[in-house]
């Protein structure tokens, strides 16, 4: 009489990364840290076009990113107040807050380990300064400009930054 054969105990399954020899990649926990950012859009309220101050930014490939101002937070600074000074560093532009627009978050991997990032969006209103990028004490702003508010949402590099000028467009009546 045949006796049946054993199968073979039952395996979880690994993960193979993109761009691999085929061979399967061995799981490995990266390290997570939080970050934390703020900064948002600052409009020129005395031009009719409603004027908004972004940043261009090289990203780890050279690529020319147009962006939002934001940065870290310093000290005992809190989110708004890392906002008002992050904008005047990187663009020049001195504004004062009219609303809350937002945070989004994502994640990016660098140097072995994964960063989750928050970044909080605030409607500034633009109440001094001139455009210039000389006052970036981290040098990563390397152009600034003017965008037309109608225009914002076609000049930005990101989808989620996209959304938060999207929400500045509905809110900004309010404040004007």
């Amino acid at each position: 009489m045949d006796r049946p054969v054993p199968s073979a105990p039952k395996r979880t399954p690994l993960t193979v990364s993109m761009g691999t020899t085929g061979m399967p990649a061995v799981q490995h926990q990266l390290p997570t840290v939080e970050e934390v950012s703020a900064g948002g859009i600052v409009v020129d309220a005395s031009k009719e076009t409603l004027d908004v101050a972004i940043i261009a930014r090289l990203n780890r490939g050279g690529r020319l990113e147009w962006c939002l101002p934001k940065g870290h937070p310093e000290g005992v600074e809190d989110n708004e107040e890392a906002a008002v000074r992050e904008i005047a560093e990187e663009t020049g532009i001195e504004g004062r807050i009219v609303s809350a627009l937002g945070s989004i978050d994502y994640w990016f991997t660098v140097s072995g380990h994964r960063v989750h990032k928050t970044v909080h969006h605030f409607l500034l209103i633009a109440t001094g300064g001139y455009l210039t990028i000389d006052n970036d004490p981290d040098h990563e702003a390397v152009d600034v400009a003017w965008v037309p508010l109608q225009e914002l949402g076609r000049r930005l590099s990101f989808p989620n930054e996209r959304r938060i000028a999207d929400l500045a467009r509905e809110v900004l009546p309010e404040h004007l």
